[in-house]
């Protein structure tokens, strides 16, 4: 008897850059449903045959054209209804960019700015917990 599971692997992307001593971490506006128009981190879903990282930094890539080189993991989060559209486990990963860095909103993201943690928007999915704990991991 062969097993087919119905779950979804994401990866979801926190990234920090310091401006002076203001953190900014980088949003997109998410272009399609669910959560249309809601803020968001960069992420998507896991290829086929595709390592985590190589998931993740594509994913950066395709929504916001930043390549960022030094990722690390964060934590996997899988809580079930954490996405409306099936069981979904993500695998959130963290990176620091240098202030210079702007980004641009691309593929399914319709907006990209830089937020102060100190001013977040409402954030789609579970993302404001993925955030918290990234603000708890990172060396800034």
């Amino acid at each position: 008897m062969s097993y087919i599971s119905k779950i979804f692997v994401t990866v979801d992307i926190v990234l920090l850059k310091k401006e002076n001593t203001e953190v900014k971490v980088l949003l997109i506006k998410r272009k399609n449903e669910p959560f249309k128009d809601k803020w968001a981190l960069p992420g998507g879903f896991v290829d086929e045959n595709e390592d985590l990282m190589v998931a993740a930094k594509r994913e950066l890539l395709e929504e916001t054209t930043i390549d960022c080189k030094s990722l690390s993991q964060l934590g996997a989060y899988g809580k079930p209804f954490r996405d409306p559209r099936s069981h979904v486990v993500s695998v959130a990963y963290i990176g620091l960019v240098d202030t210079k860095t702007k980004g641009k909103a691309a593929d399914d993201a319709k907006e990209l700015d830089w937020f102060s943690l100190d001013e977040l928007p409402e954030l789609a999915f579970d993302h404001g917990d993925i955030l918290q704990d990234a603000i708890k991991k990172a060396i800034l």
